[in-house]
């Protein structure tokens, strides 16, 4: 039977591409039961996680949309608090205290991604709930 487990990482990739093509037999059998294939499913699944990136709620897509619309080149200690706690929320992930400029540059440009995807997703909405409106008439 298929395993249907969703993968948390590359390791859990692997072990399931190893399963189906019989290779993890093959190691087994020429390195016995203990070959360190566990321990390396676990590494690679810390060292290369699969991020489940949650929606943002409306108050995040507002706030952000704000800040985005005032292309701003810096951003202030409450702004970054918000960032943080935006981004613990939507991609899991606590960040650091940071006055790095490239951090903050990578932290906002993949929240700006969410929220772009997010704006595409709203306006596909509307748009269907238009084509519906026309139909009812």
């Amino acid at each position: 039977m298929a395993n249907k487990k969703k993968s948390k990482g590359l390791g859990d990739t692997v072990a399931k591409v190893t399963k189906a093509t019989g290779i993890d037999k093959v190691v087994k059998a020429i390195a016995g039961d203990d070959c360190g294939c566990d321990e390396r499913k676990e590494l690679l699944n810390k060292w290369f996680p699969y991020k489940k990136v949650e929606c943002l709620t409306d108050n995040d897509y507002e706030y952000l949309g704000n800040l985005f619309e005032q292309k701003k080149s810096t951003i202030s200690i409450s702004e970054q608090r918000d960032l943080m706690g935006i981004y613990l929320r939507v991609f899991n992930e606590k960040l650091q205290d940071t006055s790095c400029a490239s951090c903050w540059r990578d932290y906002v440009n993949n929240l700006k991604q969410v929220y772009l995807e997010t704006q595409k997703d709203k306006i596909a909405s509307i748009e269907v709930t238009l084509e519906v409106d026309k139909e009812i008439e």
